[in-house]
């Protein structure tokens, strides 16, 4: 399966992603359809359901629906996106089945937010047929949170009595810890030695990033001897979105504290670090796709990302797509709830989580694309480990503070 990925990884992720959003229709839905001229594939058509967000969001519901549209369009299948009314599993199911209604029988769903979904959807008789791709819903969204908290009367359940992923579901998830990893080792090798991670929601995604991010910065200021000047200010804004009084904490992150450069984690939250940067001439880190050129128009600012901590959100649509359409392939995906990290070792930009190549802000005799090449080659050999846990803060030779949500 892994082989498979990488070979497959390897070619999809040479096509760029092709940026077309569509205006929202008067219903409210944000729908829109590819005028496929009636030479539909016949067999499958693919509908996205964005979660709480839209499909200008410049994260997850943007890439995935671009990724979507533009495999749909490039094979001439019929392509559908449906936006929910409101931010709640009532709500996204509501869309998931008035797209299954109108034909639609692959379902990409993006975001952690669908693990309920998943279990309100996948054992339904009359939708044994249909694939649903859940992106970024992990084992913790499916068979922990959602099933002791969510809004459903009670979980669905297997013949062994328990919660299960059914054969047409694939959750994809990513090694987030690894391309925070990878965030903070940079920053501290380009020169921070004040630092700050701001997480949307302490959810599983994103304490990953943080805690990589936090050894990635331990691991480059032990190298370089400085582990007792470097530290980072770490909290959760409770919130996926920007919010004034984040944007407040972050004034005094940067004026007062004198924080450098943020990590901001978590939806539009990363609106927030922004707007603080920009009064003091800090920096911030993207999260999920390179977000340099966003962050740019937003801030009006050229060169305020210091580097992006990203994941491979198009190339898995693209690959389970064109396995399951082109190849006849779901049976190797159903059922699975699979970690997707490194691939190659020798070419960062084929992996699943990586920092971008053309705008992170490279520095000769500091860090440079070949010190990153040989950085991904030791993680990928396994010479250098990054911990996955989520429990504890991982231990430091450097200075993390960690604080209390804001809201």
């Amino acid at each position: 399966m892994k082989k498979l990925l990488a070979i497959v990884l390897a070619a999809l992720m040479l096509v760029p992603v092709l940026a077309a959003c569509q205006p929202a229709n008067n219903n409210g839905d944000n729908s829109g359809k590819i005028d496929d001229g009636g030479k539909t594939d016949g067999t499958y058509k693919v509908a996205m359901i964005t979660d709480y967000g839209d499909i200008t969001d410049e994260s997850f519901n943007q890439t995935t629906y671009e990724a979507c549209k533009e495999y749909c369009e490039a094979n001439k299948i019929s392509f559908k996106y449906y936006k929910p009314a409101g931010d709640s599993t009532p709500e996204r199911v509501d869309k998931v089945e008035e797209a299954i209604d109108a034909g639609y029988n692959v379902i990409v769903m993006p975001g952690f937010a669908f693990a309920e979904t998943v279990y309100a959807v996948q054992d339904k008789e009359e939708y044994k047929d249909v694939k649903f791709i859940a992106l970024d819903v992990s084992k913790d969204d499916v068979f922990s949170k959602f099933y002791t908290e969510g809004d459903m009367e009670k979980p669905l359940i297997d013949e062994n009595n328990k919660p299960h992923v059914g054969k047409n579901v694939y959750c994809a998830v990513y090694k987030e810890e690894l391309c925070g990893y990878m965030a903070g080792y940079a920053a501290v090798k380009l020169g921070y030695k004040h630092l700050g991670f701001l997480g949307g929601m302490a959810v599983p995604a994103v304490i990953r990033y943080g805690y990589g991010f936090v050894q990635g910065c331990d691991a480059a200021a032990a190298e370089m001897g400085i582990a007792d000047q470097v530290s980072v200010e770490y909290v959760y804004g409770n919130k996926f979105a920007g919010d004034p009084a984040i944007a407040a904490y972050m004034d005094i992150w940067y004026q007062t504290k004198g924080v450098e450069v943020v990590f901001a984690c978590g939806g539009g939250i990363y609106t927030s670090a922004v707007e603080a940067a920009k009064k003091a001439n800090g920096k911030v880190i993207g999260v999920d796709v390179d977000q340099a050129a966003i962050i740019k128009t937003l801030s009006k600012v050229d060169g305020m990302t210091v580097t992006s901590a990203m994941k491979g959100l198009g190339a898995t649509v693209k690959n389970v797509l064109n396995e399951t359409i082109k190849n006849d392939k779901w049976a190797s995906f159903g059922g699975n709830v699979e970690e997707l990290g490194l691939v190659s070792g020798t070419d960062p930009e084929l992996n699943y989580v990586q920092i971008p190549m053309k705008s992170t802000q490279w520095k000769d005799g500091a860090f440079t694309i070949e010190n990153y090449k040989e950085l991904v080659s030791k993680m990928f050999k396994g010479e250098i480990k990054v911990s996955s846990e989520i429990g504890d803060m991982p231990g430091t030779t450097i200075t993390v503070n960690k604080y209390d949500d804001i809201l």
